[in-house]
Parts: C-alpha cells; sequence; structure tokens
C-alpha cells in the first residue's frame, strides 16, 4: 500500500516528468534542433518555479490585505440592504445606489490571479526560448504553444491519477453499522 505522502511524491515527480516531455516535444516541433528543445526543456520549468513562487507570494500578501475590506464590503452590502446606508454612500461603495450585484471579490480575485498566473508562464515561457534562439518568432511559438498543450496533458494526468487514487482507495463499504441496542445481545 502507497503511503498518502509517497503518492503525493510520485504525482508530482510524474508531471515533472510529463511537463519536462511535453516541452521538450513541443519546441522539438518547432525548431527542429534537439538540443535547443532539451535546453528549453530543462531551463524553463526551472524560471517558471521561481516566477511561480513570487507571484504566490505577491499574491498572499493580496490576499491577506484583502481580508479586512471583505468585512467593510459585507456590512457596506447589509446596510444597504437594510436601507441604512445613504444613497450617496451606496454610489460610492457600488456604483449605484442599493447592494452590489458584483461577483463576490473571491472569485474576481481567484480569476484574476489565473489570468495573472497565466501570463506569467506565457512571459516566463517566451524570454526562455527568446534567451536560447535569439528569434521572436520562434520565442512567441513556443510561449504561446507551449502552456495550451501543457494544459491538455495537465487534463490527461489529472484524469489518470484520479482513478489511480480511486483505485488504492478500494471499495466504499455501504453496510450499514451495526445499531448499539444489538450490541449487548448475545
Amino acid at each position: 500500500m502507497i503511503t498518502t505522502a509517497r503518492r503525493l511524491a510520485l504525482k508530482i515527480a510524474s508531471y515533472g516528468v510529463m511537463h519536462l516531455i511535453v516541452a521538450v516535444l513541443v519546441a522539438l516541433a518547432i525548431t527542429r534542433d534537439w538540443r535547443l528543445a532539451l535546453a528549453v526543456g530543462v531551463i524553463e520549468p526551472v524560471f517558471q518555479t521561481l516566477a511561480y513562487s513570487i507571484h504566490d507570494r505577491v499574491w498572499h500578501r493580496i490576499e491577506r490585505r484583502r481580508m479586512l475590506s471583505r468585512l467593510e464590503e459585507a456590512s457596506e452590502a447589509f446596510t444597504a440592504r437594510l436601507a441604512l446606508m445613504a444613497s450617496h454612500e451606496q454610489v460610492r461603495a457600488h456604483g449605484h445606489p442599493g447592494h452590489s450585484h458584483a461577483l463576490p471579490r473571491s472569485l474576481k480575485q481567484v480569476a484574476i490571479k489565473t489570468v495573472t498566473y497565466g501570463l506569467m508562464h506565457f512571459v516566463v515561457a517566451v524570454s526562455v526560448a527568446f534567451a536560447l534562439t535569439r528569434d521572436w518568432r520562434i520565442a512567441l511559438a513556443i510561449g504561446t504553444i507551449e502552456p495550451l498543450v501543457q494544459t491538455v496533458f495537465f487534463t490527461l494526468h489529472d484524469r489518470i491519477w484520479t482513478r489511480v487514487e480511486a483505485k488504492t482507495a478500494g471499495p466504499v463499504d455501504t453496510t450499514p453499522a451495526p445499531s448499539p441496542a444489538g450490541q449487548g445481545r448475545s
């Protein structure tokens, strides 16, 4: 039986290998040069990891700051619904009188965080490819195509691991537990 930590390590390692293979094959298809494809496949994930750690720290700070403002937003919405907030305050808070009909901040925040991650991935991939090839066309092709292909393979990888995890979890026991009243009988 594989422990949870070991399974997680295998999942991460298999993702890393998949990422490397996809990056190399995409770069090879675009450049037709094995050395360049291997360089892109090895170097790009290193810089992506560094950029991701910076991106994650920045967003962690943003999320911590917004936790306080969510309380303010909730109190404004509550007072607007009770008609306790003056009309000019409602306009200031929400852009119109009444409570806010905007998406919750957390959903907006997730969308913005996802978009900024995608842009970061694109910029890093293009920068690394340009540093290695000195050709903007190849760099833009790699920076555009590689993340799209990675997304498809990530989905396949995730589905495979979901099935593996379901198989190792075993069948779910659907038999009812004995009742406490029946335990004392002989």
